[in-house]
């Protein structure tokens, strides 16, 4: 409703992998991260959009968090001319970092994650085709990052190395660290901060309309 408000058409993909649809669904997104199946999934309803004439080609952002943020990356990466923008919410940028960030009584956790993912740990040709801050070369579009400073879940060394990677070469991103946050933002003044910064990126890159924010 507040990207509506704003003037922009919304879609929220259930692509590949989404929980709710049954077991088949889920596990279609297994391996099939970054450049499989379930980032294909997002380029296919872009270009479903498009041709239903709802949206422009030449102004469509990518916006998400957690794995959301990941596709975020992963489609300013690997489908660097279909995206003006892209905004990324405690996203991953490197899955082997990710999950050596893991903590060891989330164990089970992890080796779930490798079975969904890949085996990253074994496979780092697999690691780096899959993780988007080996391809910061390919990005075109401007980004905007939020990370919380106490995500257990995705540190924030993930938001760190992209961000910097992407400042050191001149490729233009905008770095949001919210010092008492966790995975998102559990206190209003921070969504609401993070929300204004939103709005302000996506009218100068899309051209929508945003409220006064100071």
């Amino acid at each position: 409703q507040w990207f509506a408000n704003r003037g922009y058409a919304c879609l929220q993909v259930n692509y590949r992998g989404s929980s709710g649809y049954g077991k088949s669904f889920l596990h279609k997104g297994d391996k099939e991260w970054g450049v499989g199946a379930m980032q294909h999934d997002l380029s296919d309803a872009v270009k479903w959009a498009v041709d239903q004439k709802i949206a422009d080609p030449d102004n469509v952002c990518i916006y998400g968090g957690s794995y959301g943020g990941y596709a975020c990356l992963a489609g300013l990466t690997f489908t660097p001319d279909l995206y003006k923008c892209g905004v990324d919410i405690v996203g991953p940028s490197n899955i082997k970092t990710l999950l050596d960030s893991i903590p060891p009584y989330w164990g089970p956790l992890r080796n779930d994650m490798l079975k969904k993912i890949g085996d990253v740990d074994e496979d780092k040709a697999f690691n780096e085709k899959i993780s988007p801050l080996y391809h910061v070369d390919a990005i075109k579009a401007p980004l905007l990052i939020g990370q919380g400073a106490n995500d257990p879940r995705v540190k924030q060394a993930e938001a760190d190395q992209i961000a910097f990677s992407m400042a050191d070469k001149g490729i233009p991103v905008e770095y949001v660290l919210y010092p008492d946050e966790g995975h998102g933002w559990a206190r209003p003044p921070n969504r609401i901060d993070f929300n204004g910064r939103t709005e302000l990126f996506l009218k100068e890159h899309l051209g929508g309309r945003s409220e006064e924010f100071v």
